[in-house]
């Protein structure tokens, strides 16, 4: 089965995937930070014996494993692949993790919450993926009462998701608006109208890849679908405005674009070597040239799955033993020369 990331949709260009995130306690214990690791790991399989027949529920496999059965390289790996955030892949504190097979569903037990519900995608459908995610958090409430005030909505470890503990996020792609003498101020208004804009790899010239995280601001105060609201017009302004910018570049340097484009796939396609940062700037160009029409390749492929495996946990993954700094190079370019497609 392909996971979620290898996938392809091509509906809206400069738009690479969604994310819905909800968190949630269940009233009968304590935060996570408040409890041992026995009242955890009791929690942790009283949640997983309850939700045993998720799976069947959602017609796909879930499986379920504990955070510290897995080695410190499959940790760091599924943070790169975004399964885990930092915080919670550094726990040394039980963990417990229910997993689909194309990891585009995911449920943290025992994480910084009780709860963390997490649907990916690629494209734009956080409409659909909330249905999604709304689902599967009815399915748990009808089993776990979770801790709620009618004044403030649910109760959450961190101030910043009380309310209504969504999180909808979108990564777009923007390697020439970011360039932009007005992106500060242009982030600065997404932020007025409650969108967050981050660069999903770093901040400004060390966000390589040119890939930037839109998301809301706040779960107090705004509903559900007010957030989604939010968080989708954001996307679809930025990436309107990069697609603009794109647009006037194809008519005033069209031959300098396509030379730019065909050098970073000679390139990607014959390196021996290549830095994280080289192939995030290579694959950006080629992310563009592929969404603006200049170059094409005899098979539809996702950038951002490549994007996603040059990292050194994942490279690691693949290797038979392990990889010091310029192995990992080697090994980078590798990769990257057996997975891009030939021009058509």
């Amino acid at each position: 089965m392909l996971k979620w990331f290898e996938q392809t949709d091509s509906s809206r260009s400069g738009v690479i995937s969604s994310r819905i995130r909800l968190v949630r306690n269940w009233k009968e214990y304590k935060f996570p930070s408040k409890l041992d690791d026995k009242e955890s790991t009791e929690m942790i399989h009283r949640l997983e014996f309850g939700l045993k027949d998720l799976g069947e529920e959602l017609g796909k496999p879930m499986v379920f494993s504990m955070l510290d059965e897995l080695n410190e390289l499959d940790r760091v790996a599924f943070k790169e692949r975004r399964v885990l955030n930092s915080s919670i892949a550094a726990k040394k504190t039980p963990v417990g993790i229910l997993l689909s097979e194309n990891e585009d569903t995911e449920i943290v037990f025992n994480g910084d919450d009780h709860i963390r519900i997490q649907v990916l995608k690629t494209g734009l459908h956080l409409e659909e993926m909330w249905e999604q995610a709304s689902g599967i958090d009815d399915y748990m409430n009808e089993r776990f009462p979770y801790a709620f005030d009618d004044r403030y909505g649910y109760l959450t470890a961190f101030p910043t998701n009380v309310g209504t503990g969504l999180r909808a996020s979108v990564v777009v792609h923007l390697p020439m608006l970011s360039q932009g003498r007005k992106f500060s101020s242009l982030i600065g208004e997404m932020g007025r109208f409650g969108a967050a804009v981050r660069g999903v790899y770093g901040e400004g010239e060390d966000n390589f890849g040119a890939l930037y995280e839109v998301s809301n601001q706040k779960t107090l105060g705004q509903t559900e679908r007010e957030i989604i609201d939010t968080v989708t017009k954001a996307a679809i302004q930025l990436t309107n405005q990069e697609m603009q910018v794109r647009k006037l570049s194809l008519q005033r340097r069209k031959i300098e674009r396509e030379d730019e484009i065909y050098k970073s796939y000679g390139v990607l396609k014959y390196a021996r070597r290549l830095t994280s940062r080289d192939a995030m700037i290579f694959l950006s160009q080629m992310m563009a040239g592929l969404e603006d029409g200049l170059i094409h390749t005899k098979e539809e492929f996702n950038v951002y799955r490549l994007m996603l495996g040059i990292w050194p946990a994942n490279l690691q993954k693949i290797s038979d033993r392990p990889l010091n700094k310029e192995e990992l190079d080697m090994a980078r370019a590798e990769f990257i020369r057996e997975e891009l497609p030939e021009l058509n």
